[in-house]
């Protein structure tokens, strides 16, 4: 399970490494294999080349021997001759009758009642049984690898007469010391391969994962209310073309999707605002059309009092009329987005600007240095901080000691500015919409305001955020990119 859950690029890293240890393992294997054969042939060769030039000796003594050629006398033949051919092929002989009893041996001490005297029955029947009258017995004694052959001795009628017995011929090694060599330096040729082999696997996996990453990279960041691009990727392999096309088309289904859904939203949203302004405006009519129907049916032009009925009448219509008024214009104002003006402002400057017009308030002002630059609109970034300065003094009320705090400072590349009042913070269930148009917790308004802030905010790529604690305040953070 952990090997299939690791990425696409390990296994492959890991999968070359492998084939390349398994195969130096295969070829190592078959190599040491291939030398023992060969090793077991050469020692064959060897000891069947001596044991035919040996023959070839024995049958030169039985052709010039005064003796009659017979088994019985094959003991008078080499009674001499079989030391002479010791040191001339320099190895130990042994001639036995055809029984497998030992009748000559070129070992200069021998004990009748050894049990070399005898080839065991075992060996005999081997010897009798092969079709070429020969046997080699291959064994260890001292750990030592030795070797023993077995052949008749014929008469030149190929009538047998004994058997030649060549004891204890070592296995010089000679093929084990090539092989060890050869292994030596197979195993340097395997390190610098398994080396190459690593970094071939590192740089291959990332050549070949590198466009799986791109479109992961891609569809990780795509997002439905953001324009998203789509991918080209050069000389990708077809199974990653085929993903490719599959995303760049899923991007043009999710442009379109977007778009019907950005239309469908923004249908909902004029119709319940057109709701929200209809009941906004139905409330001042409601006064407006009582004291209507008071004055016409309580009219009487002989009232001595009839000018100052009149004048409250008036008042009383002219204050719906108002609020009738500030409705038409807070719609207004939330429908029209702001114009990007590109002005360069002096932040501390401009924000100080909007704090003038609540000198008689309880507000503190700080600034992190004289002159931090910025592009933003001034009408509208005075307003911004008039109407979080607003809300500020609302939520405190008037019954805090503490002032409500504007800050101005840098973080990073962006210019923060701060205000935070110690008001009754707001409550869990409004945090998710207190953005929202027509969200207000004022009894009255229309709740644009925070709306109407950050459209502008965000329309020069800033961002608007708040904290808040229900008894010790809130503090709201308008971001946007400085100079």
């Amino acid at each position: 399970m952990k090997w299939i859950t690791r990425s696409l690029r390990t296994r492959i890293f890991l999968s070359m490494i492998f084939l390349v240890l398994g195969a130096s393992v295969l070829i190592a294997g078959v190599t040491v294999y291939q030398y023992k054969k060969e090793a077991e042939a050469y020692q064959r060769d060897k000891l069947k080349q001596k044991e035919a030039s040996i023959r070839a000796s024995i049958n030169y003594e039985i052709q010039t021997t005064t003796y009659p050629v017979v088994p019985e006398n094959m003991e008078l033949i080499f009674r001499k001759k079989i030391y002479e051919l010791r040191n001339i092929h320099n190895t130990e002989i042994n001639i036995y009758n055809l029984s497998g009893q030992l009748v000559k041996s070129s070992k200069p001490t021998f004990f009748k009642d050894s049990s070399s005297t005898r080839i065991p029955k075992e060996i005999l029947n081997n010897i009798r049984n092969s079709p070429s009258k020969r046997y080699v017995n291959f064994y260890t004694e001292d750990g030592e690898k030795l070797q023993s052959s077995f052949t008749y001795i014929t008469d030149k009628y190929f009538k047998p007469l004994g058997i030649l017995n060549l004891p204890h011929i070592k296995d010089d090694g000679f093929i084990e010391m090539q092989l060890q060599d050869f292994l030596r330096l197979l195993a340097q040729v395997y390190l610098v391969l398994i080396l190459a082999a690593i970094l071939l696997s590192y740089f291959l996996s990332k050549y070949i994962t590198s466009s799986l990453k791109t479109v992961s990279e891609k569809i990780h960041a795509t997002r439905l209310d953001k324009e998203n691009t789509k991918i080209s990727v050069n000389k990708a392999s077809d199974e990653v073309k085929l993903l490719i096309t599959a995303y760049n088309s899923m991007i043009d289904e999710l442009e379109e999707s977007a778009i019907k859904l950005a239309k469908s939203e923004r249908e909902q949203a004029w119709r319940e605002m057109a709701k929200q302004v209809a009941h906004e405006i139905k409330n001042p009519l409601t006064p407006m059309r009582l004291t209507v129907q008071s004055f016409e049916r309580n009219f009487n032009p002989q009232d001595p009092n009839i000018k100052q009925k009149l004048k409250e009448y008036s008042q009383t219509l002219i204050q719906q009329i108002d609020t009738m008024s500030s409705i038409a214009s807070a719609f207004s104002n939330f429908a029209k987005m702001p114009a990007q003006q590109s002005e360069q402002l002096n932040v501390p400057e401009i924000v100080s600007l909007a704090l003038d017009i609540f000198k008689e308030h309880n507000i503190e002002f700080s600034t992190e240095q004289g002159e931090i630059k910025a592009i933003f609109d001034r009408s509208q970034l005075i307003r911004v901080v008039t109407n979080l300065v607003k809300n500020a003094l609302q939520a405190s009320d008037g019954t805090s000691p503490e002032p409500v705090k504007v800050a101005v400072y840098t973080e990073n590349q962006n210019v923060l500015i701060t205000v935070s009042d110690k008001g009754s913070g707001i409550p869990e269930e409004y945090k998710n919409c207190i953005f929202e148009p027509k969200f207000t917790t004022k009894s009255s308004g229309m709740g644009l305001g925070l709306g109407i802030i950050k459209n502008i905010v965000e329309a020069y790529n800033g961002s608007i955020t708040f904290t808040t604690e229900l008894n010790k305040g809130t503090t709201f953070y308008v971001k946007f990119p400085k100079l």
